[in-house]
């Protein structure tokens, strides 16, 4: 069988892949295929990005809303970090922390495994094989290992994880020991996935283009580039990045905003559950009241940093908003309003596009979160036997593509039900890719506030019934 290495770099922007930054990966794109259209899902945070990735599925289908979200049959009233052992304990409580099988689950009906060693969070580590424990599979990180008696064999064998320092590389370069030592040669994964945390790492400390995220990037690129070398011709590589990146702008404290205005705790009539994810945040209004949602969107539409606005189906007709399916949001544990911050596109002063405000960290610093186009695209590239060679493919993709095409490469079921397509002009033997059919379309939507006019746009683009978010934006004029 095909065997498939996934890299992600958490946070690479295509902006960012250069000879000069990262002439590993420059080498690497140039010899395969380059997808110069690539999309995140909303909203732009890591762990939402890593289950759509694993499960071919927008967040309203996988349920894992954004990075700190509120599962309501785990707790109503508690907005929660998506980390580990919070998701033990959601999946213990509940029963399931994805609601849509991931590859290690599809993979493991086959005979097969997948095996995650991941540098980032420890929330994005656990989504990538929550049920390891019965799928098989693994997943490992610094913190832990899934199934958990792993960890302390790998830390037998390697030694204890180093820590961060002002970049992540020696992480990463014990995630390509552990990779290249252990898992292709001993486990002979169908598919590994390894999770670099850099650039992300630097970049919210430092900012984009600073002198140490470009260092983080390199160090990055030569850790791939050790990767590469233990790999033979057999293998189909991808590289992908979770999210694009924004510089922040300025910081909103939504949490004391939202009860300056006059809404409760979630857990009195009236109230708001406030979820901040960077550059978005999530509302859920106790019992899903309808009116509590309209007064709510009122007020965020009226203020200064309100980008695009989005309501769930349960408070469908709030004038002005957006409804949630656009952006593929929609689900049972969708929340009544999600909101991206306002952006836009000057740059900053190492020359990079894209500011925004943010719920956390500080002005000149990086972020990620909201509909901004320079955080919904980023990187997607692959070669290997099963690509084209040599080629730019500009149709619109997503990290929702990724699970279905790789079950294509491997001649496995489990990819039809899928929100995201298969890459098939991609493929070797697959069409050309001017032959693939695409369009794009804008959702407005506008509202009188205390101030002026509230006016919102989201746009999409759709290959057939696969649809990615470009961008989203409001302003009041």
């Amino acid at each position: 069988m095909t065997s498939i290495v996934i890299v992600a770099f958490d946070g690479l922007q295509p902006a960012q892949v250069t000879s000069e930054l990262m002439p590993n990966l420059a080498r690497f794109a140039a010899e395969g295929v380059t997808f110069t259209n690539n999309h995140a899902v909303f909203p732009t945070v890591t762990r939402i990005n890593a289950a759509s990735m694993v499960t071919g599925m927008h967040p309203g289908r996988h349920g894992l809303m954004a990075n700190t979200l509120v599962v309501r049959d785990f707790d109503p009233y508690l907005a929660f970090s998506a980390l580990e052992p919070m998701l033990a304990k959601l999946a213990k409580k509940t029963g399931r922390v994805l609601l849509q099988p991931t590859l290690a689950d599809i993979l493991s009906g086959g005979g097969s495994e997948y095996i995650a060693v991941g540098t980032g969070t420890s929330g994005n580590a656990y989504v990538h094989n929550p049920n390891a424990d019965r799928s098989g599979g693994a997943t490992i990180h610094p913190e832990f290992c899934l199934p958990y008696g792993l960890h302390d064999e790998i830390i037998a064998r390697f030694g204890t994880w180093p820590d961060a320092g002002v970049t992540n590389v020696e992480k990463l370069a014990r995630a390509v020991d552990i990779t290249t030592g252990y898992v292709l040669p001993e486990r002979r994964p169908a598919v590994c996935f390894v999770w670099f945390s850099e650039p992300d790492h630097a970049q919210h400390a430092h900012g984009v283009g600073s002198e140490v995220a470009s260092q983080a990037i390199r160090e990055a690129d030569e850790q791939f580039g050790r990767l590469l070398s233990h790999l033979n011709g057999d293998t189909d590589v991808f590289v992908i990045s979770d999210h694009g990146y924004s510089t922040v702008k300025e910081v909103v404290d939504i949490v004391d905003l939202v009860r300056e205005a006059g809404f409760p705790e979630g857990d009195r009539p009236g109230g708001v559950v406030v979820a901040p994810n960077g550059g978005s945040a999530l509302f859920y209004t106790h019992g899903g009241e309808q009116e509590v949602a309209d007064r709510l969107a009122a007020w965020l539409m009226a203020q200064p940093w309100c980008g695009a606005l989005m309501a769930s189906e349960a408070v469908a007709g709030i004038d002005g908003t957006v409804a949630a399916s656009v952006a593929g949001m929609q689900g049972e544990r969708t929340p009544e309003l999600a909101m991206s911050f306002r952006w836009d596109s000057e740059v900053n002063a190492a020359g990079y596009a894209g500011h925004a405000y943010s719920t956390s960290l500080g002005p000149g610093q990086g972020q990620h979160g909201s509909m901004s186009r320079h955080e919904t695209h980023n990187v997607l590239f692959a070669t290997g036997p099963g690509f084209k060679k040599g080629l730019s493919i500009e149709n619109p993709t997503g990290n929702i593509d990724l699970a279905p095409t790789i079950l294509n490469i491997l001649g496995l079921s489990g990819g039809e039900g899928m929100d995201g397509r298969v890459l098939y002009e991609a493929l070797r033997d697959g069409p050309e890719p001017a032959s693939v059919q695409w369009r794009t379309e804008t959702h407005e939507a506008g509202r009188t506030v205390d101030g002026g006019v509230y006016r919102q746009y989201v746009k999409v683009s759709s290959v057939g019934d696969t649809t990615y978010v470009d961008e989203g934006q409001g302003w009041v004029e």
